[in-house]
This record gives structure tokens, C-alpha cells and sequence, in this order.
């Protein structure tokens, strides 16, 4: 029969935690999972009652939680998540707040469309360590979007973890010319659109994107990401998203796992879209 919670429910996310215990002829099970703490006993009992023994692992399980809550990396993704769901945090920080989850310090990611160099900068963070075997290939057909890149690396990094970054002058659709011979791709991110306060007649295609993505399902190594934002408003932008989600769609399941992230209600808000290669 389930009794009163012993203790108040927190919000965390941890493994679950189990505690067995003989109490007053009935049997006590104490179990928390995802921060929850919950108890199962065999007859009714008053909590008050219980043994020191008792409330002391019901009290370890509380802690545990507590200190999960305080340390595990998911929170800050679902603080993010809820923050874009209640419309305070844009499709971009949801996208580093999963980036964080997959990659890894010494990892290969390429920034596929650099713009101003923002992605660049948080991909670089992320697989940037001492041993200096990180690196960030940032792509982009706009010299002025690399000279950004450039100059906000050099305004935000010193320069040694600068050269972990290599950029190039050229189209989304020939990453694959610049990926090392043997080097795993741990993330490959999109943003398609246009340079912000830049050109805005120059923009990303669906025929050079259909292709770059294509690449990107080749190269991209097991348990890496393709992230990709879509900007949809303005002129060929939603018929770009639509190309990119034809291709998605036929992505087979038993090796991908794809997810959508869309403000219904505004249509000209960005597309979140993440593909998980397994």
C-alpha cells in the first residue's frame, strides 16, 4: 500500500537509489528515482515511528538526490529546455545545452555554416583541452563571415586554443574535403539562413544543404549529433526547411533518431532539429 512520502519530493536526475528494512512486522522498501523519493511498506505505519535506522536511509536518500540535483549536467538542458518552452530561451541555447552532452574534450566538430562565428566559439569550449587533440572545422562561403569568426575567436580564446580552430572559404556541400583522412566526426551543426547583418540576398540553398547534409550522415561517426537550425523567415527559407526535413524523414530509424523542436504558433520562428546517429 503506498504510504506518505517520508520526505518531500525533489527534482533531480540521478540513478536509482533502494533501501530495504524490516520495520514493526511489515516490510519497509525505500527507492528514489529521478529525485523522487518514494516508500512501499507491507501494513500502514506511521512515519514518526519509525526506526533511527529507518529514517536515517530514507534521510541518505534525500541528501543523494539533493547532492545529484546540484551537480548532474542534465539539469542545466532541462532548465534551457523549459526556459524555450515558455519562450525565454531561443532554439540556439537548447541546441549548445545538448551540444555539452556529446561532446567531448579532444573530439572533431565542424561548424558547417561559421556566420559570425558564434557556434565556432561554443563547439570550440567543448572539445578544447591540453593535450591540444580537439578541433572545430568551421566552413562558410562569406569572407566576411570567417573574418567574424575570426575576430571573435581572438576576442574570446587565447592563441594556442585559437589553432584548434581551421576555417575555410567554401560551401556547406564539400565538408567532406577538409575532414582529415581517419578522423571521427563527433557533431556537425547547421544554422541555414542568412549572415546576420550581413547580405541578406546570400543565403544557404536547399541543393548545396540537401548535399551538405547528405555528407554529414556519411562522416558523422556513431553517438555523434547533427544539429540543425532553420531559419524559415525569410524568402526560400521554409521551403529550404522542407527539403531538409524530406531528407530527415527518410533516415532509417534503426540507425538515427531525430527530433523536432518548432513554436507552432509563431511561423517564422526557427527550427530546432536534432539527429542523433546511434
Amino acid at each position: 500500500m503506498l504510504q506518505k512520502p517520508l520526505a518531500r519530493c525533489v527534482c533531480a536526475w540521478n540513478s536509482p537509489h533502494f533501501s530495504l528494512s524490516r520495520e514493526r512486522n511489515a516490510l519497509l522498501v525505500s527507492f528514489s528515482l529521478s529525485g523522487a523519493i518514494l516508500c512501499f511498506s507491507t501494513k500502514s505505519l506511521n512515519p514518526k515511528k519509525l526506526s533511527l535506522s529507518a529514517r536515517r536511509a530514507t534521510t541518505r536518500e534525500v541528501s543523494t538526490a539533493n547532492q545529484d540535483k546540484e551537480t548532474s549536467p542534465l539539469l542545466g538542458t532541462m532548465d534551457t529546455l523549459v526556459r524555450y518552452i515558455t519562450g525565454k530561451s531561443r532554439a540556439t541555447e537548447v541546441a549548445h545545452a545538448v551540444w555539452q552532452h556529446i561532446v567531448q574534450r579532444g573530439d572533431t566538430a565542424i561548424d558547417a555554416t561559421c556566420g559570425n562565428g558564434f557556434d565556432t566559439l561554443a563547439l570550440l569550449k567543448m572539445v578544447s583541452d591540453e593535450s591540444r587533440n580537439g578541433c572545430v572545422l568551421g566552413l562558410d562561403v562569406q569572407q566576411s563571415a570567417l573574418d567574424s569568426t575570426s575576430s571573435l575567436l581572438n576576442q574570446s580564446v587565447d592563441p594556442i586554443q585559437k589553432e584548434q580552430v581551421k576555417l575555410f572559404l567554401m560551401c556547406h556541400s564539400r565538408m567532406q574535403d577538409v575532414v582529415p583522412k581517419g578522423k571521427s566526426i563527433r557533431l556537425i551543426a547547421f544554422n541555414l539562413g542568412y549572415l546576420p547583418r550581413g547580405d541578406k540576398t546570400v543565403t544557404t540553398v536547399p541543393e548545396t544543404t540537401f548535399q551538405a547534409l547528405q555528407s554529414a550522415t556519411e562522416i558523422l561517426d556513431s553517438g555523434g549529433l547533427i544539429s540543425i537550425i532553420a531559419y524559415v523567415g525569410h524568402p526560400g527559407g521554409r521551403e529550404e526547411w522542407e527539403a531538409v526535413q524530406a531528407l530527415i524523414s527518410t533516415l532509417p530509424t534503426c540507425t538515427w533518431v531525430c527530433s523536432k523542436f518548432e513554436v507552432l504558433n509563431r511561423p517564422k520562428s526557427p527550427i530546432l532539429a536534432l539527429l542523433f546517429k546511434k
